[in-house]
């Protein structure tokens, strides 16, 4: 979707009749569309197609002979079974670029242990590190192995396509989604390569800011504030009518902040709870404290500084009608991102492929559905 909104041509192929699993998953359902499926499958065109037969294979080897890219998230092994496989295809499209998305990599002992996102968050060490002390760890609330992966893989392929117009050469991308998941524990890692010590459970704080979580607000709300150094330190203590607290040997310093985190965290709670949310962003905003609400997804898609930056849009699907998507968050000055089509139907657009692309007739188009290739 992202190499879409950037101004690919993209071709999903689905299977035949069944189409991306992720078109059942639901509810909720929009006129028999998944919302799941149509938040991720703007810009790409469907093309069923049978990769269980020689003549579906024959159509995927024509597509890469034609395509810049091929994507794929099988299994490892089942590209080699299908004959889709990197080596096959890269022998009938040399410059083709092919990437592989899979749960542990095309090697290693997880090689062949089925993935989804929940079971890579927690192998990955994201869930280990998310929710409560002393209460279960918390998937983090969006598919975020998933969604990760996907961006490395679009990251990559970007790359691979700047490397090939110097060398004229393809390659093969490996993107494994336990990888991501692993690369982005950043200060977490460090922490404990600094330290040998696992890192404890902590809601919204931080282990090593203090105060940098949320708080609880009088009308059992919440706000989160971002103390980041002492200066600003200075100033909260000022806000909440707390001077002293700045001065103290036991705050005055970010380190002692930390050492001291539980008597600080407790009274600035107290204090919090005397305000409304509104009441607390409004003084923290006048005084230039980084701090913001934590909001619904209806505030969200409410937020004038989200519909401003047009991260909220309207688009029309062929049988949903009016559809909301969330908005491109890259922006450009001279080659503006844009969605040009809704989510596809299953094989919506197969036969304009065959023919406009590949340049098939009618007559082949019309066997291949007769055979049920496509």
């Amino acid at each position: 979707m992202i190499l879409g909104d950037l101004g690919a041509e993209v071709i999903k192929i689905e299977i035949p009749g069944q189409g991306d699993d992720t078109r059942q998953w639901g509810p909720p359902f929009i006129a028999g569309e998944s919302a799941y499926f149509l938040c991720v499958n703007r810009n790409k065109k469907s093309l069923t197609l049978n990769l269980a037969t020689d003549e579906g294979k024959q159509v995927l080897y024509d597509l890469a002979a034609k395509c810049d890219v091929l994507l794929e998230n099988f299994r490892p092994g089942v590209t080699d079974k299908l004959k889709i496989n990197y080596k096959t295809v890269s022998s009938k499209a040399p410059a083709i670029i092919y990437c592989s998305i899979t749960g542990y990599g095309p090697d290693g002992p997880y090689r062949d242990d089925p993935a989804y996102d929940i079971v890579i968050q927690g192998q990955g060490g994201l869930m280990g590190i998310t929710g409560e002390l002393n209460r279960p760890p918390v998937r983090i609330g969006v598919a975020l192995s998933d969604i990760g992966a996907g961006m490395y893989a679009a990251l990559a392929i970007l790359a691979a396509i700047a490397a090939r117009n110097r060398t004229g050469k393809g390659q093969f991308i490996d993107i494994s989604l336990l990888d991501c998941t692993v690369s982005w524990l950043t200060y977490m890692a460090a922490y404990y390569f600094a330290t040998g010590q696992n890192s404890e459970r902590m809601g919204s704080a931080h282990p090593t800011i203090v105060p940098y979580q949320c708080f609880e607000t009088k009308d059992r709300e919440f706000v989160t504030v971002a103390i980041g150094n002492d200066r600003l330190f200075r100033d909260f203590c000022g806000l909440l009518g707390v001077k002293d607290f700045a001065d103290d040997p036991k705050f005055s310093t970010n380190p002692a902040r930390v050492v001291n985190r539980k008597e600080l965290i407790e009274k600035i709670e107290q204090l919090f709870r005397e305000k409304t949310r509104e009441e607390w962003l409004q003084l923290l905003s006048q005084a230039k404290l980084p701090a913001g609400p934590v909001y619904s997804l209806s505030e969200v898609f409410s937020d004038p500084q989200v519909l401003f930056r047009e991260m909220l849009v309207k688009i029309k699907h062929a049988k949903a009608g009016e559809i909301s998507q969330i908005g491109i968050p890259m922006k450009f000055s001279a080659t503006k991102p844009t969605i040009e089509t809704a989510p596809p139907l299953l094989g919506e657009q197969t036969d304009e492929i065959l023919s406009s692309l590949l340049g098939y007739g009618k007559a082949r188009i019309s066997e291949l559905h007769q055979r049920a290739i496509v």
